[in-house]
């Protein structure tokens, strides 16, 4: 499956080749940076420490799409949506693991994912979508009205949303297990005096710092006791291995938005 890295010179974008380049049955087909960038026109394979691949960054990624069979995409909201009407075009696989899209952002993709595969996931690792399924499992066997539901989550001093992308899902998978609506029950911030806790309210709290690649918490507190679900992140490689996987799935799919837990066959 030929794929492309957009971003291709970014951290996770050079993690990413180094991730086609050890997957059976994935190979780099195109790279894609921003015009205007000093790595076009580097070969990429050499950019991420693989050595030469005899592929060459460039800033058109209409050329790059119309050969491909499938996109990697850790980018920016905004180039995302872009991408993902490149990606739709082309008839595409598209992996998205961009975070902070906005409402508008998620439905442009929605109207991309009728014309090709899409997966969209907050977290491409097996770890966070399994804990996701948990998540989801224990919010649902324990009541409000006595376990209040908290996600701690922290990242790298250059990670530019919150909270995390993994949080919102982690939320929202708690979200579920109540059959709540996460928009109308999130509290974000918390400063001053905020009064009493609201029951059923899901709270976020958002660390950032050094290096860390991603820790996420969920921390289920009752009455004399508190169960805590957490996934600590030690490598950024997890997320493009899962990216890979991905694109490989949804290769030759029906057009349709897919989540990670399509994918590895987690249930809804």
């Amino acid at each position: 499956m030929g794929l492309v890295v957009v971003g291709a010179a970014g951290r996770m974008g050079r993690t990413l080749i180094r991730a086609i380049h050890e997957a059976p049955g994935a190979e780099l087909c195109g790279a894609v940076e921003r015009e205007g960038s000093a790595f076009v026109g580097q070969d990429a394979g050499e950019l991420a420490g693989v050595g030469k691949l005899g592929v060459s960054i460039s800033d058109d990624p209409l050329q790059a799409f119309a050969s491909a069979d499938g996109v990697l995409d850790f980018t920016a909201p905004a180039a995302t949506v872009q991408f993902s009407g490149y990606a739709a075009q082309a008839r595409i696989a598209h992996v998205i693991g961009t975070t902070g899209c906005s409402p508008e952002d998620d439905a442009r993709i929605a109207a991309a994912a009728r014309h090709a595969p899409i997966v969209k996931s907050g977290n491409m690792s097996l770890g966070v979508n399994l804990l996701a399924v948990l998540v989801e499992q224990a919010a649902r066997a324990l009541d409000a009205a006595d376990f209040d539901i908290e996600v701690l989550e922290m990242h790298h001093r250059h990670k530019v949303d919150a909270p995390s992308g993994t949080a919102l899902l982690l939320g929202q998978a708690a979200a579920t297990g109540r059959g709540i609506d996460l928009a109308d029950n999130a509290v974000r911030v918390r400063d001053g005096h905020t009064g009493p806790r609201e029951e059923g309210a899901i709270g976020f709290a958002t660390l950032r710092g050094g290096s860390v690649v991603g820790d996420h918490s969920i921390i289920l507190a009752g009455p004399g006791e508190r169960i805590v679900l957490s996934h600590h992140a030690e490598d950024r490689a997890l997320f493009a291995r899962g990216a890979v996987k991905a694109a490989l799935w949804a290769h030759a799919r029906k057009p349709g938005l897919y989540s990670m837990r399509d994918v590895l066959g987690l249930g809804a």
